[in-house]
């Protein structure tokens, strides 16, 4: 029995820190280019293995005339550039998916938990599905950059509805690491909302930038301040409409810049009327600090990552980390916002049992 208590309570943990897991393996195939070093799914030249010859790749290629590598015909992919697309597919689907459904099972009529509990475990299960059939559109599309930014919307989408059901968990144990002021929560809750999608906007903006060809060198490599924070040495510059692709650097850099001014200006006014009221709780203040802490910090190590060129190209684990860094902001943020939704829905269960 203490042994079913405890993976109930710490198995949605664990499926927390395997999506975290597969998120960063997404990133890791990016920066490696390997993308389509599977190109069918959901197996991998026609097997179930990664260690694929050049030979063999070739062979299948042949033998699949309709199926085209965006990188040319001729392409060939390392072992390692397949590992890491094989080892992606295999935790999400064979690791986490299966995860997923013992969560569901485990969780779904537990009588501590009530009917949210339900919804939430069988929302995670809708968006594991939903998953699996986007990340084989990924791979159809030959990693088109819209199909990649459906492909982590998708998994930041999952992750809060783990999160949701961790803070369900959290909640039934008198865990306080979400037990916002209500009244701070009412308050801020609109600006807060309206950040977070800002910020997931922002996020997708750079995985435009990451994913379409030659961007990465829309602001030139000629180094420090031409390079960063400048753009080809300018500040701003028109953007045609056909130009939006190739400039897209800039746009996302003055998104960043806006969102990142407003979040500091937002946790400052958050600290500033706490000071003068003297009253309330500073737990959800910590976390709007926390996310623009990681924002910022984010900033600048995207900056570096422009700076970083060389003759041999950027250095692409400072690109991993930057995706890393800008789900982390957005994941805060978007943890403050459920916190703050549940916050206040208690606040109103509150109120009409007063009322009753």
């Amino acid at each position: 029995m203490l042994r079913r208590k405890i993976v109930k309570d710490n198995l949605t943990k664990v499926i927390v820190i395997t999506t975290i897991l597969v998120i960063a393996l997404g990133g890791t195939i990016r920066i490696y280019d390997a993308g389509e070093s599977c190109p069918d799914w959901p197996l991998c030249f026609g097997t179930f293995g990664f260690n694929i010859s050049e030979e063999e790749q070739e062979k299948w290629w042949e033998e699949n005339p309709d199926e085209i590598d965006s990188r040319g015909s001729s392409h060939r992919y390392t072992t390692f550039q397949i590992f890491t697309e094989w080892i992606h597919r295999f935790l999400a689907g064979m690791v986490l998916a299966p995860l997923v459904f013992l969560n569901w099972f485990i969780l779904r009529d537990d009588e501590r938990y009530g009917k949210e509990m339900g919804t939430a475990t069988k929302l995670s299960i809708i968006l594991i599905l939903w998953q699996g059939a986007v990340g084989m559109l990924t791979v159809r599309m030959d990693n088109e950059h819209w199909s990649v930014i459906l492909h982590l919307g998708s998994a930041l989408a999952f992750m809060m509805v783990l999160i949701w059901i961790w803070i369900i968990i959290s909640r039934e144990k008198k865990t306080d690491w979400i037990s916002f002021d209500s009244e701070l929560s009412a308050k801020w809750k609109n600006k807060l909302f309206t950040i977070s999608g800002l910020t997931l906007f922002t996020l997708f903006s750079g995985v435009l930038v990451s994913t379409s060809p030659g961007a990465n060198y829309g602001c030139g490599i000629n180094g420090f301040y031409d390079s960063w924070p400048l753009c080809q040495g300018e500040l701003l510059s028109k953007v045609a409409a056909n130009e939006i692709v190739a400039k897209s650097q800039m746009i996302h850099r003055w998104l960043v810049g806006l969102v990142g001014i407003s979040l500091i200006g937002i946790f400052l006014n958050m600290w500033n009327e706490f000071n003068k009221q003297n009253k309330g709780d500073l737990l959800l203040i910590k976390w709007i600090f926390a996310a623009t802490i990681t924002y910022i910090l984010n900033i600048l190590l995207g900056g570096l990552y422009v700076l970083s060129w060389t003759v041999d190209g950027y250095l692409e684990l400072l690109s991993l980390m930057h995706l890393l860094l800008a789900s982390t902001s957005f994941i805060l943020l978007a943890t403050t916002c459920i916190g703050i939704l549940i916050v206040l829905k208690d606040d109103v269960k509150d109120q009409e049992i007063l009322e009753d």
